[in-house]
């Protein structure tokens, strides 16, 4: 027998403004609209909002690295004070740390519990990190993402199975305005080698359609992937992965427009643009929330980009200042007078004159330049001698030599924490990781503070996304 959704509410001592939401997303199960009333079957148990869960959201992470965006994604990792908004993000509830500078982010309701990258250095460095956080060796597969696709399609079990998210950032060297910019027209494969006859669909510049195959076979919640601002302005790129994206599974997939996150806008100190691709599963959406995220104007509640804390390319009141390069390298001790093994080590490569790059001294009172992965040994100087232009006269004058950032001081502007080694030994049997090594994987990751707001946000819609809360 079907009731009006008034007569329902009033049986159930509701109001009927929560029985209409209910109806709008779904959650009375034979609710329907005739003419402008709504109405359900009397005999409809009254559905009862069950708690948020707090069990783990499994994530699978894809062109892993040394795991940048899987720390940012887990949380539970020291940053510095000033890199955190409490106004903007009260709920964070961060923990104080043993050094008043610092403070510990929360832990997520995120774990990665597959990764995978071709990158052997990669593995060693994410391996002897996130070890340390209970995982197991098993759990990175240095792979390339088009063999293991081929593997599973050859009937071997791959990929896990339940998994809430996949995270990927494609490789970006073929779309950086840093590199030759050949996009879909790699001449590299998917090994990172240089290939005979190509373009083809497995060259690196079309490795994201692998990544769709990954999703197509997976079925996550939601997929994030991410690569450098220079795809959005390379030809019509960004359009044509987002209609790729949307294609997954039938048009199984919602794909809110990408948008450009700039890491300096979040609290991380350096100039550094990601453009950001979002995905929900249509099937796995509540009717309220698939009608939000569909919309033109996306509702700010529902909105799964995060906001910006830090006024870099925005200037609000409620904005923080940029994290500058002194507060980032604040306690750092010369590589001579250090004892962390990445805080040793630096280029030694030459000055080259103004005209090349990687020939500029940070600016101390500035965000840092982006780390770049590609910059065969010109990572920035630190500081620059007074004969080549060197500003920093205070450090001149104490006698600290010109010389070039170290791993360390490049992990701190990436927002990597201290207690991420990046030098590895080699123990005879296994290869370790050498200090040109650590520069590139340094500088292909997200910054982990990027990644942990984009998680937050995620996991604080986790419920208004795919749940029975109504707000």
């Amino acid at each position: 027998m079907l009731v009006s959704l008034t007569e329902y509410a009033e049986i159930h001592g509701k109001s009927s403004d929560t029985l209409r939401r209910m109806a709008e997303n779904g959650t009375l199960k034979t609710a329907r609209k005739i003419g402008r009333n709504w109405v359900v079957n009397r005999k409809e148990i009254y559905p009862v909002k069950k708690r948020a869960s707090k069990e783990p959201l499994t994530v699978l992470s894809l062109f892993s690295g040394c795991g940048g965006l899987d720390l940012g994604f887990e949380g539970d990792f020291n940053v510095l004070n000033e890199s955190i908004n409490e106004e903007i993000n009260s709920d964070w509830k961060c923990l104080s740390s043993s050094n008043k500078k610092w403070k510990r982010l929360p832990k997520t309701r995120f774990k990665t519990i597959f990764a995978n990258d071709i990158r052997q250095d990669a593995k060693i460095a994410w391996e002897n990190y996130f070890g340390k956080r209970g995982r197991d060796s098993n759990v990175f597969r240095l792979d390339s993402i088009v063999d293991l696709v081929k593997a599973y399609k050859n009937g071997h079990e791959v990929f896990p199975k339940n998994i809430d998210v996949i995270t990927g950032g494609f490789p970006c060297q073929d779309f950086s305005v840093a590199g030759k910019r050949l996009g879909f027209n790699s001449d590299k494969n998917h090994n990172g080698e240089i290939a005979k006859n190509m373009p083809s669909i497995e060259s690196r510049g079309q490795l994201y359609m692998w990544m769709k195959e990954v999703i197509s076979i997976v079925q996550p919640k939601i997929f994030i992937a991410e690569n450098v601002k220079g795809l959005a302005n390379l030809e019509n790129v960004k359009n044509i992965i987002e209609k790729d994206f949307r294609s997954i599974g039938g048009n199984g997939y919602l794909v809110v427009d990408a948008r450009i996150l700039h890491a300096a806008d979040y609290g991380v100190p350096q100039s550094r643009e990601r453009v950001v691709f979002i995905g929900f599963k249509k099937a796995a959406l509540n009717k309220k929330a698939l009608f939000e995220l569909s919309s033109e104007n996306i509702n700010p509640l529902y909105d799964p980009y995060p906001l910006k804390t830090h006024g870099h390319t925005i200037n609000e009141d409620i904005l923080l200042p940029p994290v500058t390069l002194k507060k980032a390298l604040y306690g750092l001790s010369e590589p001579e007078k250090s004892k962390d093994k990445s805080q040793q080590k630096y280029s030694k490569a030459k000055y080259m004159g103004k005209h090349c790059q990687g020939q500029s001294e940070i600016d101390l009172n500035d965000i840092g330049p982006t780390i770049r992965s590609e910059h065969h040994g010109n990572i920035e100087f630190r500081r620059l001698s007074k004969k080549n232009g060197g500003k920093n006269k205070t450090e001149l004058n104490k006698g600290f030599i010109e010389r070039r950032l170290t791993i360390r001081e490049c992990a701190r502007i990436q927002t990597f924490p201290d207690d991420y080694e990046f030098i590895i030994q080699s123990d005879g049997q296994n290869k370790g990781v050498s200090a040109s090594d650590a520069y590139k994987i340094i500088g292909n990751a997200v910054p982990p503070l990027l990644g942990f707001h984009i998680a937050k946000r995620l996991e604080k819609n986790w419920e208004i996304y795919f749940g029975g809360i109504y707000k």
